[in-house]
């Protein structure tokens, strides 16, 4: 004897469009997913809607609520979204500073709705500083990965002096951020514990290889190492902050890659030239 097969029967609602499917998936209402019966035995495919299902579909809808229908959603991926956001508000606080950032384009631009933004990072002001801390570490990891411990004092002193002005020439998003953060006063770094934190290892390396250096009598034994990192960061960045100016000033163009070449070969000598113990004349 042929059985029939049990059939899932659904309503399918889409603004005021009622049909009935057999199909596995779940059928919409405004979102909603929304089973009429699914042990219901029957032969149809389609069909109209009886009285009894419209009162059924309204009471799913009214159940919604109370979380008593399935939703049909892609699960979101967090750990993506929270990334998405934070590339997109460093581009555009870069771009337009913190005044002129507006936290809908962010959330809009980076393809989520705004109280997701809020979900992950608080306000404004707590984006922000998540964006400064998050630029400030990609430099610090980065020059954990150039292992200059295991390096020769001079060498490790010319590949962080090297790398640090590298890191300006391939992101100038990190100049415009640290520039519209110093003409507010610096007060999301101020209340940043993380960005003070995430300093101490390199200052700690530099006054290791300061004094190795000294002691293999290639360094000066009275140097700074806070100073030697505020100098060493100081005769790079100014060269890409001001370049503009400079470049009109003096009649040149110190944008380009030429230009920008010799500097990087100045800016090497003229730091380890600094560094370097001082010869005794004749």
């Amino acid at each position: 004897m042929h059985s029939t097969p049990k059939v899932t029967k659904q309503l399918v609602i889409m603004g005021s469009d009622w049909r009935s499917t057999d199909n596995p998936c779940y059928g919409r209402m405004d979102g909603i997913c929304v089973v009429i019966d699914a042990h219901r035995q029957t032969h149809a495919t389609s069909g109209s809607i009886d009285h009894g299902e419209r009162q059924m579909a309204g009471l799913a809808a009214g159940a919604a609520g109370r979380g008593k229908v399935r939703r049909q959603s892609k699960p979101r991926d967090s750990a993506a979204t929270r990334a998405a956001l934070l590339s997109t508000a460093i581009s555009e606080f870069a771009d337009k500073g913190f005044a002129g950032a507006r936290v809908d384009e962010i959330a809009n631009r980076a393809g989520v709705n705004k109280q997701l933004l809020y979900h992950h990072f608080g306000n404004k002001d707590d984006l922000y500083r998540v964006a400064l801390e998050t630029v400030y570490s990609e430099i610090r990891e980065k020059e954990k990965a150039l292992h200059l411990s295991d390096l020769t004092p001079a060498e490790a002193m010319r590949t962080l002096i090297g790398y640090s002005f590298d890191y300006l020439v391939e992101h100038p998003e990190f100049i415009r951020l640290v520039n519209d953060e110093n003409a507010q006063g610096a007060p999301h770094a101020a209340r940043s514990e993380e960005l003070t934190e995430m300093h101490w290892p390199l200052v700690d390396l530099l006054t290791e290889t300061l004094k190795r250096g000294a002691a293999e009598g290639v360094f000066r034994d009275d140097m700074d190492p806070i100073n030697v990192y505020i100098s060493i960061a100081g005769i790079s960045y100014f060269y890409f902050s001001n370049n503009p100016t400079l470049s009109a000033i003096f009649d040149r163009a110190l944008n380009s890659p030429e230009a920008i070449a010799q500097r990087r070969t100045h800016v090497i000598e003229f730091s380890m030239a600094a560094l370097r113990r001082n010869q005794p004349v004749g």
